[in-house]
């Protein structure tokens, strides 16, 4: 689709920065697409819109359930892009999951002109009050039931959201560049990409909201490491062993969750040998009349979806199920200074056994207690 690489034609910018550039800036838990979907809103601005563009990301070595940020810039082609700085201010702001507010300054750098897009199946006056957000434009978009609908993916959602957002990009060139990068290399799957891609564009709500001193506006700051050169341990110890135990997965799974089934489970292990999170816990029990490590359940605070439980699963004792369809109890567990949240599902047949107070004291090695 040649005819609508647009790159010999420059795209008028409606609004820049003081600098000459339009920013945006994407905010993420991984596993949701981010980073996939700020590459294409980079190449979209230099091959379809004859922009100038720059676009890179920023997330640890392990990406899925921890924070990422992607950032693009766009300038006209008269104008270069001299900066490779994060994006402070952003003209866009795109929020993959509801569950980041509150948890991460999300928000920082968010001014009057900011347009804000979030992944939510709330009302914009409900997210508003959720992010706490000063002022500007809200786009809500319910990304992940869309996702599930059309069979795409969170970021072809929310990529068609962000465009439409834009106010200045025309769908052909989008439709373009998914069909040219995603339809090569998935071609199967590209019908569903451009139809979450359409839906995202259609099905967002919108709603402004003027400054009216309900909330304080966040100033962006630079994070702030715990450890550097100067004062770090010698030899890189860590000094928290298991520290991902604090990382709540919940936000990056995609609409699915395993449903466990006691009754059906003869506690082989198989899905504790399976799941790369160690969300099963085995405690001491009776199994057939003998004392035996007996299957309690799952910690959905640390399941991130995968389903790989449910694959491996001999009897059928695990079981996918739609997260949406089953009611959520939440509580916060203190212990000291922390407040932990956890999330335990009902009517599953599960004894799920949530981690809370055990792992904030007790070392959890191969999915059991040691």
């Amino acid at each position: 689709m040649d005819e609508n690489k647009i790159s010999d034609s420059s795209q008028s910018l409606p609004v820049v920065n003081n600098d000459g550039y339009f920013e945006i800036r994407l905010e993420s838990i991984g596993g949701l697409g981010a980073n996939l979907c700020g590459k294409l809103l980079g190449e979209l601005g230099a091959v379809y819109l004859g922009l100038n563009s720059a676009s890179f990301s920023s997330y640890g070595s392990e990406k899925r359930g921890s924070p990422v940020k992607a950032y693009i810039r766009w300038s006209e082609a008269h104008r270069e892009i001299r900066v490779n700085s994060p994006v402070t201010e952003p003209h866009i702001l795109g929020l993959f999951h509801e569950a980041m507010a509150g948890k991460l300054p999300v928000t920082a750098g968010v001014t009057e002109q900011t347009k804000v897009v979030i992944n939510t199946d709330a009302a914009p006056e409900q997210m508003r009050e959720r992010l706490k957000l000063h002022a500007g434009e809200l786009y809500c978009v319910d990304a992940l039931k869309i996702a599930m609908e059309s069979k795409s993916r969170v970021n072809m959602v929310m990529l068609g959201a962000i465009v439409r957002a834009c106010g200045f990009i025309p769908m052909e060139p989008v439709r373009a560049l998914v069909t040219d990068t995603l339809g090569k290399k998935y071609p199967g799957l590209l019908d569903a990409n451009l139809e979450g891609l359409r839906r995202g564009y259609e099905d967002v709500v919108m709603e402004h909201f003027a400054p009216d001193g309900a909330f304080s506006a966040v100033p962006y700051k630079e994070p702030q490491t715990e450890w550097g050169y100067a004062n770090a341990p010698i030899g890189g110890v860590n000094t928290r062993f298991g520290s991902t135990v604090s990382n709540d997965l919940s936000p990056s799974r995609e609409g699915y969750i395993p449903l466990f089934i006691q009754d059906k489970c003869i506690n082989c292990g198989l899905c504790d040998s399976t799941c790369p999170d160690m969300v099963f816990q085995f405690k001491p029990g009776i199994y057939k009349g003998r004392e035996a490590m007996v299957n309690s359940g799952l910690d959905y605070h640390h399941c991130k979806g995968c389903l790989r439980c449910v694959d491996v699963c001999p009897t059928n004792a695990l079981v996918a199920g739609l997260e949406r369809e089953h009611p959520k109890r939440e509580w916060a567990v203190r212990n000291k200074d922390l407040i932990v949240a956890h999330m335990e599902f009902e009517e599953t047949g599960a004894n799920s056994w949530v981690t809370s107070e055990a792992y904030l004291d007790e070392k959890r090695v191969d999915g059991g207690m040691v």
